[in-house]
């Protein structure tokens, strides 16, 4: 088992807390695992993208050039990394903020309208954990108990009351 995540979007939308998360549970279920996070000098606003591997085997590299899976949340990013993603891999795209489709035959496409079901939801920023709620149901990545685990170590402790509604998101997403 390897998965090769490369997630991006724009700054401010969770990019890095997600992949945070993920590598965490990883972690959590005792795989390698590498984070590396990618951000613009304007952060907020701006582009922010990081790679994240899983795997049962040690990682040659934490960067991701050839995703196996992909995330998109904005539609500059999807443009970026849409041709990089390998043959037979899954794309999962924030449809509320990409209206574009995935023209190749070769990759399994998800359209999960995130944006939306938040705002639907008054889960406004959670977004993210609406599209790692879909990752963790197409490929299983993790146990449910190292993915709930990660979201209860990354969440800052001054925010805390907010894990309930992180893993509300994810189960929205996991129910899609």
């Amino acid at each position: 088992m390897e998965y090769k995540i490369k997630i991006a979007g724009f700054g401010g939308q969770g990019i890095l807390f997600m992949g945070k998360v993920i590598a965490g549970a990883g972690l959590a279920d005792e795989k390698e695992v590498s984070w590396l996070p990618s951000y613009g000098p304007e952060m907020r606003g701006g582009t922010a993208n990081c790679s994240v591997c899983i795997s049962d085997e040690p990682i040659g590299s934490p960067l991701v050039v050839k995703p196996n899976v992909f995330l998109a949340m904005n539609r500059p990013s999807f443009e970026r990394f849409i041709d990089s993603v390998e043959p037979d891999g899954i794309v999962i795209i924030d449809s509320s903020l990409i209206d574009e489709k995935v023209s190749r035959k070769d990759v399994k496409a998800f359209y999960v309208p995130a944006t939306e079901l938040a705002e639907e939801n008054e889960l406004n920023g959670l977004a993210n954990m609406i599209m790692l709620g879909k990752l963790f149901r197409e490929t299983s990545f993790c146990s449910n108990q190292a993915l709930k685990g990660a979201v209860e170590a990354c969440v800052p402790k001054s925010k805390q009351h907010l894990i309930e509604y992180n893993l509300k998101a994810i189960g929205i997403g996991e129910n899609l």
